[in-house]
């Protein structure tokens, strides 16, 4: 009996064998590798979650600098899961839509949306979140506990990099799309 075959996730629709594309293949490589480091945000969130739990509950205290690195450790890891998402194509898309359209169909789609939604969408969430870092570093801005985590600077700072590397995602997927297109027409 042989194992089972398994695959990281289906294909989109029209994308079951698609040629080498070498600058967004480099990209889904950097993300993917990103990915993989930042990863182990997880593992250490984990690991302040149960600590928190034996201070609160185990020795009837609890430290907000706990508390807070416990929102930041999650707050990154779903920022920087987004890019991953979209080069893993894990994300929620409308598939039962695509399955009745030709793959080209489906690609001329993908690079309307990109263009029109997504490119202004993550241009607009990045521009203004630069601003909102560097007035945060200015200040070099603390949480309001007392006893609260410094350098609030460096969680907001996640936005504009997470939406950085979220763009590089979808830049990825429309260079793709529109190779894919060019080589069959």
């Amino acid at each position: 009996m042989s194992a089972p075959e398994t695959t990281s996730n289906p294909p989109m629709h029209g994308q079951e064998n698609e040629p080498p594309v070498p600058l967004a293949d480099w990209i889904d490589t950097f993300i993917r590798a990103s990915a993989q480091v930042l990863c182990w945000l997880n593992a250490f969130l984990i690991t302040v979650i149960i600590v928190q739990v034996v201070l609160r509950y185990g020795f009837g205290t609890g430290d907000p600098k706990y508390e807070e690195l416990q929102w930041h450790l999650y707050a990154a890891g779903v920022m920087f899961g987004l890019s991953y998402a979209q080069v893993t194509n894990s994300h929620i898309r409308v598939d039962f839509i695509a399955m009745r359209l030709s793959p080209n169909t489906v690609r001329f789609w993908e690079i309307f949306g990109i263009i029109v939604f997504v490119f202004p969408f993550i241009y607009v969430v990045f521009y203004h979140s630069m601003d909102f870092v560097a007035e945060s570093w200015r200040l070099n801005e603390r949480s309001d506990a007392p006893t609260g985590l410094p350098w609030r600077w460096a969680i907001k700072a996640v936005i504009p990099i997470s939406f950085g590397m979220l763009g590089l995602a979808v830049l990825s997927r429309l260079i793709r799309d529109f190779v894919v297109l060019v080589r069959r027409s």
